[in-house]
C-alpha cells in the first residue's frame, strides 16, 4: 500500500512539473542504460563462462567436452525456467510482438531475469543460438513494466517496449542507427515525430553505456581492409539470390526441426534426443559451439583455416576443396544446431544464426571462386560481410536492418552499396516464396500480428471479447409467446436468444417475426419453437475468433449481429455498430500524436 502511495504522488507530482513528451525522453533514456547494463551482463557472463570452460582446449585434437557442454547449459536453463521461474513461454521477439498486438502491451516481470539468466547458461555452455532475441526481450520487459508501473496508455507502452527493443539491441552490437530501423521495421512502430526522438535516445544511451562497460574484445566490430570494386557489382547481385536461397532454406529447416521436436510430447525424451544431436554436431564442427560471431572475426582477419581448430577434421586444413566442403556443411547444420538447442529447453534467437550463415555463405562464395583460379580475385572479407547483411535481412524480412547494423558494425560506409544491393536481391528472393518473415509467420496466420497498414493493425488490436453485446434478453425454448411478449416489454432491442438452461444456443427470435401474432391473446399459447429462427455456420462468432474473421462473416452475411459463442455456449452478440465504436477510439488511441 505504501509504494502504490508513493507512485501515486510521484505521478501527481509528475503531471504538475514535467510534461509529457519530455517524460517518455527521460524514461526511454532510462531505459536504454538499463539494456546497457543488462547487455553488458549477458554478454559478460557468456565470454567469461565460455572461456572458464574451453580455455584448456588443444587446437589440434577434437574435444569431447563439446558433446557434453550444451547439453549441461541447456539442462540448467529448463530447471531454472521450469521449477524457479516456473514458467514455459516462449522468450523473443515472436513473444514481443504477440504482447504488442494481443495483451497490450503487457509483458512478464521475470522476462528480465529468465531472458539474461536462461541465455547466458545457454550460450556459455556452447548452445548454438543468438543473445541478440533474449537481450532484446529484456529490454522490452523492462519498457513494458515502466508502461504499466506508471500507468500510461496502450501507445506510449508500446512505445517503451520499442525503446527497450532499441536500447538493448544498440547495446549489443553499439549500432544506434540500426536498433532504430530495427524497432521501426521488425517490431511494427509508426514512424513519428513522437516515437522517434524517444527511440534515438533510448537507441544513443544504449550504445554510450556499452561503449564505457565493455572491453573491445567483447564487441561485435569488424573492420574493412579492402574497398569495394565496381566490377564486383555483378558478384554481389548473385550473391543476393543465393543469400535469398540460403535464407529460405534457414526458415524452412527452422519450421522443420521445430515441428519434429514439438511432436515429441515427452518433455524429457525431447531434451535427451535434442541435446545428443547438439552435442555430436558441435563435436564433429567445433565453429557451431556458442554464438558464433567468432568465426567471422577469422575470416575476416584472415585465419580461416583455424575454424577446423579442434576438429574431427583438423588433419585435412590443408586441402582446399574439403575446406569448401566444411563450409558448406556448416551453412547448412547452423539453423539445425541452433533450432536443436532452442527446442530441447534453451533460450536463445536467430538473429545471430542466420548472420553467421549469411557471413558463411558469402566467404564460401568467394572462396569457391578464387580456388576455380578466375583472374579477377573476389575479397573474400567484403563478400562475408555482405553476406551476412544478405541472409540476415531476409530472414528477419528486414533488409534496412541489416544494412546498417552491417555498415555500423564495420565503422564506416565502404560497403554500402554491395551492402544495398545484395540485401535487395536476397529480400526479393525469399519475398517471392514467404510473404512473411520467421518471426512473423505463425502470428500472420492466426490473424495476431500488427502491421504498418493502419486498417489491419487497428482489428488485429480489437478483441472479440471487449465488444461483445450483453444486454440481448435470453428465453428457454420451452417459452411460449405470451412469455416472449412480457420480455419484448421489458427490451429495448429486437432480438432475443433462445438459450436452454445449460447455455446452449438455439437459435434466435427476431421481433418482426412475432409483431403480429404478439397482439393476438389467442395465439399466446403458441410454442416460441415456431418463430426460432435457426444460426448458419458463418453468422456464429468465436470468442477467439480474430477482428478481421468477424469482419469478413458480417460482409459474406450482410448481418447487423452476429451471435457470439464459447464452444458452443451461448455469450451474447457482436454487433457492427459496437466494432465500429471500437475501432474509432482504437484508431484514436494509437494514432494521435
Amino acid at each position: 500500500m505504501k509504494d502504490k502511495t508513493l507512485i501515486n504522488r510521484f505521478l501527481i507530482w509528475r503531471l504538475k512539473r514535467i510534461n509529457d513528451r519530455y517524460f517518455i525522453i527521460i524514461l526511454s533514456a532510462i531505459i536504454g542504460f538499463l539494456s546497457g547494463i543488462a547487455a553488458y551482463l549477458l554478454k559478460s557472463s557468456v565470454f567469461y563462462i565460455e572461456k572458464l570452460l574451453t580455455a584448456s582446449f588443444q587446437l589440434q585434437q577434437q574435444n569431447y567436452w563439446y558433446v557434453v557442454y550444451p547439453a549441461i547449459g541447456i539442462f540448467l536453463t529448463a530447471f531454472f525456467i521450469r521449477y524457479i521461474i516456473k514458467d514455459e513461454t516462449r522468450h523473443g521477439i515472436p513473444r514481443i510482438l504477440y504482447v504488442i498486438s494481443k495483451l497490450g502491451g503487457k509483458m512478464k516481470q521475470h522476462k528480465i531475469v529468465s531472458s539474461l539468466l536462461g541465455s547466458s547458461l545457454t550460450a556459455g555452455f556452447g548452445g548454438s543460438i543468438g543473445l541478440e532475441a533474449p537481450i532484446i526481450s529484456a529490454g522490452s520487459s523492462m519498457g513494458s513494466i515502466l508502461g504499466q508501473v506508471l500507468r500510461l496508455n496502450y501507445k506510449t507502452t508500446i512505445l517503451l517496449i520499442g525503446c527497450g527493443a532499441a536500447g538493448a539491441m544498440a547495446s549489443i552490437f553499439t549500432t544506434p542507427i540500426a536498433a532504430v530501423i530495427f524497432s521501426l521495421e521488425v517490431l511494427m512502430l509508426d514512424l513519428t515525430i513522437s516515437s522517434i526522438i524517444p527511440l534515438l535516445m533510448a537507441s544513443a544511451t544504449g550504445a554510450i553505456t556499452t561503449k564505457l562497460l565493455f572491453a573491445e574484445k567483447m564487441l561485435v566490430h569488424f573492420n574493412v581492409s579492402e574497398p569495394f570494386v565496381v566490377s564486383d557489382v555483378p558478384f554481389f547481385l548473385l550473391l543476393g539470390i543465393l543469400t535469398g536461397l540460403v535464407s529460405l532454406y534457414f526458415n524452412r529447416a527452422t519450421h522443420f526441426v521445430t515441428y519434429q521436436m514439438e511432436s515429441i510430447k515427452n518433455t524429457y525424451v525431447r531434451f535427451g534426443i535434442g541435446a545428443t544431436l547438439l552435442g555430436i554436431l558441435i563435436f564433429l564442427f567445433p565453429p557451431l559451439y556458442g554464438e558464433g560471431y567468432d568465426v567471422i572475426r577469422l575470416i575476416i582477419s584472415g585465419n580461416s583455416l583455424n575454424l577446423l581448430d579442434n576438429s574431427f577434421f583438423y588433419a585435412f586444413r590443408d586441402n582446399a576443396w574439403f575446406f569448401v566442403g566444411f563450409l558448406a556443411f556448416l551453412v547448412v547444420l547452423k539453423v539445425i544446431a541452433t533450432t536443436l538447442t532452442i527446442e530441447s529447453g534453451g533460450i536463445g534467437g536467430i538473429f545471430a544464426p542466420s548472420a553467421i550463415s549469411g557471413g558463411l555463405t558469402g566467404f564460401l562464395f568467394a572462396r569457391l571462386y578464387n580456388d576455380l583460379g578466375f583472374a579477377k580475385h573476389l575479397s573474400e572479407a567484403n563478400f562475408t560481410l555482405v553476406g551476412m547483411a544478405g541472409v540476415l535481412g531476409a530472414v528477419l524480412h528486414a533488409p534496412l536492418t541489416a544494412i546498417f547494423l552491417i555498415a555500423e558494425m564495420t565503422n564506416g560506409y565502404e560497403l554500402i552499396v554491395p551492402l544495398m544491393l545484395t540485401s535487395t536481391i536476397s529480400f526479393i528472393t525469399i519475398k517471392s516464396f514467404d510473404p512473411h518473415s520467421i518471426f512473423t509467420k505463425k502470428l500472420a496466420e492466426r490473424g495476431e500480428l500488427l502491421t504498418h497498414h493502419k486498417d489491419q493493425a487497428v482489428l488485429t488490436l480489437l478483441n472479440v471479447k471487449d465488444v461483445i453485446d450483453k444486454d440481448i434478453m435470453t428465453i428457454s425454448p420451452n417459452a411460449t409467446l405470451k412469455d416472449l411478449t412480457r420480455l419484448i416489454a421489458k427490451s429495448k432491442r429486437n432480438i432475443f436468444a433462445v438459450v436452454e438452461k445449460n447455455k446452449e444456443f438455439i437459435g434466435l427470435v427476431i421481433l418482426d417475426d412475432v409483431r403480429e401474432d404478439m397482439f393476438n391473446r389467442d395465439k399466446y399459447g403458441v410454442p416460441i419453437t415456431r418463430y426460432i429462427r435457426h444460426i448458419i455456420g458463418n453468422e456464429k462468432v468465436s470468442v477467439d475468433d480474430t477482428m478481421e474473421s468477424v469482419m469478413e462473416k458480417f460482409k459474406q452475411t450482410g448481418n447487423y449481429n452476429l451471435v457470439v459463442l464459447n464452444k458452443g455456449k451461448y455469450v451474447g452478440f457482436v454487433s457492427r455498430a459496437n466494432i465500429f465504436n471500437a475501432y474509432r477510439q482504437t484508431l484514436i488511441d494509437v494514432s494521435h500524436e
